[in-house]
């Protein structure tokens, strides 16, 4: 499995209405998108992905990330393979360990030892009755540790809220060959104010999250960045603009060796599809 040019990473298409997400996915595949990206903060991932793929003809849809302490690898390799066999090889699993004060909501204690719980999960998917191939999974690796293991381990990375900086250390991790697949986030607005307005309440949520703000850290922002989400940190997450300015962004990516961006759109109505920023950014970027 090989992805190119940009995606769509979309909670809507993963939480939205169904029949509204399908219809969307239909669209989105032909406006040319090459990826159709959901997250996994908990209920039915597999129907999500079942109802995107049913959707579609060519399009990969990919978990961004499968949330490793939610699923059992038998389980999920299962369902691999289903839907696989049902849809043809279009399934790409990004697979991710998300963060300790979310995981030990629900039990306290359990998030621990996140690369060794990758690495057991992995195995786990190797082991299965349908093993789900190295070619079908991708890491959302941050930090070193997890940069090497996806090297070994898997067909590449999808880093979540990252900077051109870090692809070109993902890229320098890898070497040539494995796929990195960043996530940028977007925000289609020529106002300063509204791009704040819509950006910095969303981008808090995040940078509560040690993984994220620890990452961060390694970049060279400071911890006066991460707290007051400085405008040099705004600026460096966030793409926001016209359809030239987030063109350049994910141009400074792809310089910096991204195969294929996934691109989220923020809008003030979180809720919503926002299939006219879709349709906008194909014009520019398809």
């Amino acid at each position: 499995m090989e992805l190119s040019g940009v995606g769509v990473w979309s909670q809507q298409l993963r939480y939205g209405d169904a029949a509204e997400a399908a219809e969307a996915a239909a669209e989105l595949e032909e406006l040319g998108y090459r990826a159709l990206w959901i997250p996994d903060v908990g209920g039915p991932v597999f129907d999500a992905i079942g109802n995107l793929l049913s959707a579609t003809r060519n399009t990969v849809v990919a978990t961004g990330i499968l949330n490793l302490w939610m699923h059992e690898p038998a389980v999920a390799a299962a369902a691999h393979a289903s839907l696989t066999a049902a849809h043809g090889d279009r399934f790409l699993m990004g697979i991710g360990v998300s963060h300790a004060p979310l995981v030990d909501r629900s039990e306290e204690g359990r998030y621990r030892r996140p690369l060794a719980a990758m690495a057991a999960f992995l195995d786990g998917l190797d082991e299965a009755a349908a093993p789900v191939p190295t070619r079908s999974r991708v890491l959302a690796a941050l930090g070193p540790k997890m940069l090497e293991l996806a090297g070994r381990r898997a067909h590449g990375v999808h880093p979540y809220l990252v900077t051109p900086e870090h692809t070109a250390i993902a890229r320098e991790a890898l070497g040539e060959g494995p796929l990195v697949l960043p996530e940028q986030t977007v925000i289609l607005t020529a106002s300063a104010d509204e791009a704040r307005a819509i950006g910095t309440p969303w981008l808090q949520g995040y940078l509560s999250l040690p993984n994220y703000a620890n990452n961060l850290l390694r970049l060279g922002f400071t911890q006066e960045d991460v707290d007051s989400v400085s405008d040099r940190l705004f600026n460096a997450l966030l793409a926001w603009g016209d359809e030239s300015a987030i063109a350049a962004r994910v141009a400074d990516h792809r310089a910096a060796g991204a195969d294929h961006v996934a691109l989220q759109v923020l809008t003030a109505e979180p809720s919503a599809f926002p299939r006219d920023a879709w349709r906008r950014l194909a014009a520019a970027l398809i």
